[in-house]
């Protein structure tokens, strides 16, 4: 029987099953849209919308919880900054799931997992800024 065997475990162990999703999370809040295979985009989802539920409350308390679940400190500012602030008003449903065909090496079926009310410019834009501060340190 399967009882008490709520979610998937992926074949990884705790330690990387919660390391795993702490950077997912991470990508996740940083870019607003981000594409993993289906089993961990359903996975990923209840945690998310958790992170953006303990966002809206906005107290210390919420943001060191929200800080001990996600790797970095820059990502705990942008939750409680700007995703808190944009779903104040929404009670739950932060996240979409998409299916996206299958990957073409092993057939994984993939998914895209995003933000209901995304900004379509967060995508890539911390990347380009990287790059571009890379290129300016370098002349």
């Amino acid at each position: 029987m399967r009882h008490k065997r709520g979610y998937r475990r992926l074949n990884r162990t705790h330690e990387h099953r919660k390391a795993l999703f702490a950077n997912m999370s991470g990508s996740l809040i940083e870019h607003e849209q981000i594409k993993t295979t289906l089993p961990k985009a359903k996975e990923l989802r209840p945690i998310i919308e958790k992170l953006i539920t303990l966002a809206k409350r906005g107290d210390l308390h919420s943001r060191r919880l929200a800080a001990s679940r996600l790797k970095q400190d820059m990502h705990v500012s942008k939750l409680f900054d700007v995703l808190g602030e944009r779903y104040k008003e929404r009670k739950g449903g932060y996240t979409r799931v998409l299916k996206a065909g299958f990957r073409y090496g092993d057939m994984a079926p993939m998914a895209i997992i995003e933000f209901v009310d995304r900004d379509p410019d967060a995508k890539g834009s911390a990347d380009k800024a990287r790059d571009l501060e890379i290129e300016t340190s370098d002349t």
